[in-house]
This record gives structure tokens, C-alpha cells and sequence, in this order.
């Protein structure tokens, strides 16, 4: 499998991670921003954004800069590099040509999940700034700032915490739809063509591969959440 496999292992968890990366950062100073500056103009326009991330499809997306890097600027975006690297081994002057290439995949995987990000840590937000402990330190004097980071920012981060165990499989499998529309050599057309052509062994491994990748990130999951949140407890047993 590692011989075919080859770099398509490499390119996949390079654009995952930047796809993450790119998902958090973005994703969470819009959603603090917009939750504590709830219905401003600001708040509106950001919400209608988030409405449009949702709504359209990574493929598409990826269809309409394609179509306008050919027609407005007479260029291919599609890749990961250029194509005299293709079966070239990894050299600095290769890295560099995937990490020019990276932009583009990194913004059509991670619009939707951007979105959906800033939209449900906004309303977890918006949830926790309602609650008794923000309002007594607040009162108390405590910054804004500090109070907003040590508490309702703290509480909602939960349901992040706890897509580690999809988030750690989907680093390895990629986004196979948007991957075969902007021909990126990845491991998801890969795992596609092999259930196409009823690869057994290669399908059967890979599956196999994410499953137990998918239980390594529910464990580490629950051991984050039992750190992040002090009402979470490993200790198991009933309470009297």
C-alpha cells in the first residue's frame, strides 16, 4: 500500500492541515467578533457571508475559479504543482511550488466549514455571554477581553473539541469530490477509483486505516474535553 500510496499521503495531510489551519483562523476572530457585536451592521454582513458559505458546494466553488482563472486571467488553478514536479522527488523547489499552488484548494475546502464554524461558535457564544458567571465577573470589574477568553470563549469550545474524532480520519482521506474537479493528487480519488474498480485490499486497508484513525481522535477528544472543562471528570463510577 505505501508503494501506492506514494506522495499522495503527503499532499493529502499538507492540504488538510492547511485547510484546518486556515478553517480555525479565520473562523474563530469573525465568530468572537460577531457574537460580541451582535445585530450591528458588522454582524449582518458576516451572517450573510456564512449563509453563502453554507449554502454552496465546495465543488462548485472549485468549478467557478477554475472557470475564472481560464477565462479573466488565461491560467490553470488546478494542481498541487507544477507539472514537471509531477513525478519529480521532493526537493525544496518542489515544496515551494506546492505551497504556491496550496491557496487554492485550502480556500474551496475550507469555505464551507469556515461558515459552519463561525455560525455555531457564534451561538455558543451568544449562549454563554447570557449566563450568570460572565454577568458576575463582569460586575465584579474583570476586562472584557479577559472575561470573554477565560469563560463563555472557554465553555464553547466543546463541540470543537469533539470533532477531533472526524477532523483526524478527514486529514487522511481528504475531500475526494473536490479533488477529482481540480485534479489534486490526493488520496481521495485514489480510495475512489479503488472502490470503483473493486480493490479489495487497497480499499478494504484504507477504510480500515480511518476507522482506527477515528478512534485514536475520539479518545484524545475526550481526554481534551476532560482538560478543557472542569464539569467533565475521567473518574467514573455513580454519585450518591
Amino acid at each position: 500500500m505505501t508503494k501506492v500510496v506514494g506522495d499522495k499521503l503527503w499532499l493529502t495531510v499538507i492540504v488538510s492541515v492547511a485547510t484546518i489551519l486556515f478553517t480555525w483562523i479565520v473562523s474563530f476572530p469573525i465568530a468572537i467578533y460577531s457574537a460580541t457585536h451582535q445585530y450591528s451592521w458588522t454582524d449582518h454582513g458576516l451572517t450573510l457571508l456564512g449563509f453563502l458559505g453554507l449554502a454552496t458546494p465546495n465543488f462548485l466553488l472549485a468549478l467557478v475559479l477554475l472557470y475564472f482563472a481560464n477565462v479573466v486571467f488565461g491560467t490553470s488553478i488546478g494542481g498541487l504543482m507544477d507539472d514537471r514536479f509531477l513525478d519529480a522527488p521532493w526537493s525544496w523547489d518542489k515544496f515551494m511550488s506546492v505551497l504556491a499552488h496550496l491557496w487554492v484548494p485550502t480556500l474551496v475546502i475550507g469555505a464551507s466549514g469556515t461558515a459552519g464554524m463561525i455560525r455555531r461558535l457564534r451561538a455558543n457564544l451568544l449562549d454563554e455571554l447570557q449566563k450568570q458567571y460572565y454577568v458576575t465577573a463582569r460586575a465584579k470589574g474583570m476586562p472584557p477581553f479577559r472575561a470573554l477568553v477565560k469563560y463563555p470563549l472557554r465553555m464553547s469550545l466543546n463541540p470543537f473539541i469533539s470533532d477531533i474524532g472526524g477532523i483526524l480520519p478527514s486529514i487522511i482521506s481528504g475531500a475526494a469530490v473536490v479533488s477529482i474537479v481540480m485534479n489534486l493528487p490526493t488520496t481521495g480519488p485514489m480510495l475512489l477509483r479503488a472502490l470503483q474498480a473493486q480493490d479489495t485490499y487497497l480499499a478494504g486497508s484504507f477504510l480500515m486505516f480511518l476507522a482506527v484513525l477515528t478512534v485514536i481522535g475520539v479518545f484524545l477528544s475526550d481526554l481534551a474535553l476532560a482538560a478543557l472543562d472542569p464539569r467533565i471528570r475521567l473518574q467514573g463510577g455513580a454519585t450518591r
